[in-house]
C-alpha cells in the first residue's frame, strides 16, 4: 500500500514538474499562435484591398493571398514549435531541403508561373483581345497563372504556357482599338487604274464596319509579269476583321466587274525559234 502511494507521489510530482516547466511555454505559444492568426488574417485582407485598388487581376490576387497567407502561417508555425522547445534548426534545414527538390523538379511549372505573374502585373494582353504569339491567332479566352487560352478563328481551344508568352514575342491586334485589313487586287496593265482605284475607294466608303479615320487607302504597290497590283488597306474594329476582310474581297470583284476592269490570268510569251 505505502508502494502504490509512493508511487503516485513520484507520478503526481513528475506531472507538477512537467506542468510547471512547459506550462508556460505551451500557454505562451497558444497565445502566440491565436494573436499571430488573427494578425495573418488582417494582413491577407489589407494586402488584397491594396491588390484592388492597384487593379491587380483577380486570378492574380487570389493567388498572391494564398501565398503571403501560407508563407506567414508556415513562419507562425516555425515560432510556435521553438517556443515549445522543438529544435527548428533541422525543421529548417528539412523545409529549404524540400523547397530546392521541389524546385528543381519543377523548373518549366516555376517558369510558366513566373510567367504568368508577369502578364498579370503588366497585362500587354487581356480577355477578350485578338493576339498573336508562339504560332497562335486568336481571342483571348482565359488568362490563368500557368497558361493562357486562346480561341482560334477556326474555334480551336490553343492553350500556350505562360512561361514562353513571357519571354516570346505577342502581338496584340486589339490594344490600339483598330486594326488594317490588308488585301492585294490585281488588274491587268490594259486596264485604267484611276478607275478601278475609283471603284475600290468606293467599295471601302460604302462599307459600313470601315472606319473613316484612319481613312482608306488605295496604291499600286507592285508590278507583276501579267498584272498591276493595287494594295486595298480599310481600317476596322479588331472584332470586325474577318467580316471586313470578306466582304471587302468579295465587293471588290463586283464593282471591278462592274467598272469594265479586268482580272487578269497569269500569262507567259512564248517564243519559237526555228531550228536550222
Amino acid at each position: 500500500m505505502n508502494d502504490e502511494i509512493t508511487m503516485a507521489e513520484s507520478w503526481s510530482n513528475r506531472i507538477m514538474d512537467f506542468a510547471m516547466e512547459y506550462g508556460p511555454k505551451a500557454i505562451g505559444a497558444l497565445l502566440v499562435f491565436w494573436i499571430g492568426s488573427m494578425v495573418i488574417g488582417m494582413l491577407s485582407r489589407m494586402f488584397t484591398k491594396i491588390m484592388v485598388k492597384r487593379g491587380v487581376e483577380p486570378t492574380l490576387q487570389r493567388f498572391l493571398s494564398s501565398l503571403v497567407s501560407v508563407g506567414l502561417r508556415i513562419l507562425l508555425f516555425v515560432t510556435v514549435i521553438g517556443m515549445l522547445g522543438v529544435q527548428t534548426t533541422s525543421f529548417i534545414a528539412i523545409l529549404g531541403a524540400a523547397g530546392l527538390a521541389i524546385g528543381l523538379a519543377l523548373q518549366g511549372t516555376l517558369a510558366n508561373f513566373a510567367g504568368g505573374t508577369l502578364i498579370l502585373l503588366f497585362k500587354p494582353y487581356k480577355v477578350g483581345d485578338l493576339i498573336e504569339a508562339q504560332g497562335a491567332l486568336g481571342h483571348v479566352k482565359e488568362i490563368q497563372i500557368f497558361t493562357t487560352t486562346l480561341i482560334t478563328p477556326e474555334n480551336k481551344l490553343t492553350i500556350v504556357p505562360n512561361g514562353v508568352m513571357a519571354n516570346g514575342t505577342i502581338v496584340n491586334y486589339t490594344a490600339e482599338g483598330k486594326i488594317r485589313v490588308d488585301l492585294t487586287v490585281r488588274i491587268s496593265y490594259t486596264s485604267n487604274i484611276a478607275t478601278a482605284k475609283q471603284a475600290l475607294m468606293k467599295v471601302m466608303h460604302d462599307q459600313p464596319l470601315v472606319l473613316k479615320d484612319p481613312s482608306p487607302f488605295v496604291g499600286v504597290v507592285n508590278l507583276n509579269e501579267s498584272s498591276v497590283d493595287l494594295a486595298v488597306r480599310p481600317h476596322c474594329a479588331p472584332e470586325h476583321y474577318w467580316d471586313v476582310y470578306f466582304t471587302t474581297l468579295e465587293s471588290c470583284k463586283v464593282a471591278l466587274d462592274e467598272a469594265g476592269i479586268s482580272i487578269p490570268f497569269p500569262q507567259r510569251d512564248v517564243h519559237m525559234i526555228p531550228v536550222k
